[in-house]
């Protein structure tokens, strides 16, 4: 696939999606009209739309393209750009990474409040699962197994095992002193990147993949491609963090080493780095091939691995 059929694809899958949320997310007088500027303010703020992207294609890999498959993943996708946004409005926090710029403007706490920013990321992260259990609005058993499926993964991935556990284990072991064996080391670190960043990608391909009707083996497959896909996602982002700069980020650079927090380039080097995400993506590609599976999934892994370097 041609990167600008790639790139055509997931700007449709932005618009949708965030006509979507501009029509599924609570407004006055159901919200008090200051929560909902807060909260509008965080979640269509822009931003490359990683993992409703990644739901979508999923849906599409499983679903041959046909067009019920994205209606029947698109409020998943919506839900996860919820939850996702609302994780990056609570780790700006003072309390917590203490950060000024996201996606190219000043944080939600900069601009409301401390309190105000935290009840906002609270708000998305309820009504991303009120718009799972509402949406779509189908009659039958098929689509509401698919639901509590959905459901239960997202609510796993995005709780105490999966994102919310990574990041209490990544503000524990910030500056902590380096272990006696590199081993270690990288058993801590790839402990942290598998709950804080790959748990939710895992759920995104698996949500659209289950909402689109895939089979077992299906969903086995698309998995073990988004477990490699969330290791290469966060390797690059190390790199960027160390190379990149505020205008091509979206946020502040340098901050992972200024922090002290343990990251692949600060054990492999930035090189050493790279040839890792490189033999992610070639896992990543073969775990889809071995199924059959094609569409879009493979231009994401590309383009995680090239674009944002």
């Amino acid at each position: 696939m041609s990167a600008i059929a790639f790139e055509d694809f997931a700007d449709g899958c932005r618009r949708d999606m965030e006509r979507a949320l501009a029509q599924w997310l609570p407004v006055p007088p159901d919200c008090p009209p200051r929560l909902h500027e807060a909260m509008h303010y965080s979640l269509l703020a822009g931003g490359k739309r990683m993992r409703p992207v990644l739901v979508l294609a999923a849906a599409d890999a499983v679903g041959l393209g046909h067009p019920d498959a994205r209606v029947l993943a698109l409020p998943a996708a919506c839900a996860l750009e919820m939850i996702h946004t609302y994780s990056l409005v609570h780790d700006d926090l003072p309390a917590m990474d203490n950060d000024t710029l996201r996606r190219g403007r000043p944080t939600a706490h900069v601009v409301y409040g401390d309190a105000l920013a935290i009840l906002s990321g609270d708000g998305l992260l309820t009504e991303a699962f009120t718009l799972l259990a509402r949406e779509p609005a189908l009659e039958g058993p098929a689509i509401a197994q698919r639901k509590l499926q959905t459901i239960q993964l997202i609510a796993r991935s995005a709780g105490a095992w999966g994102m919310v556990g990574g990041q209490v284990l990544d503000l524990q072991w910030e500056g902590a002193p380096r272990q006696a064996r590199a081993d270690d080391d990288l058993l801590r670190l790839q402990d942290v990147h598998a709950r804080k960043t790959g748990a939710l990608i895992r759920a995104a391909t698996g949500a659209g993949a289950i909402m689109a009707g895939g089979t077992p083996d299906q969903i086995a497959a698309i998995d073990a491609y988004a477990t490699e896909l969330g290791l290469c996602f966060q390797i690059v982002d190390d790199v960027l963090d160390v190379e990149g700069d505020a205008v091509q980020l979206g946020k502040h650079a340098g901050k992972d080493e200024a922090a002290g927090k343990l990251t692949y380039p600060a054990l492999f080097g930035v090189e050493g780095s790279r040839q890792r995400a490189r033999a992610c993506a070639e896992r990543g590609h073969a775990a889809l091939a071995q199924a059959g599976l094609s569409g879009h999934l493979p231009a994401i892994l590309d383009w995680t691995l090239t674009r944002r370097q």
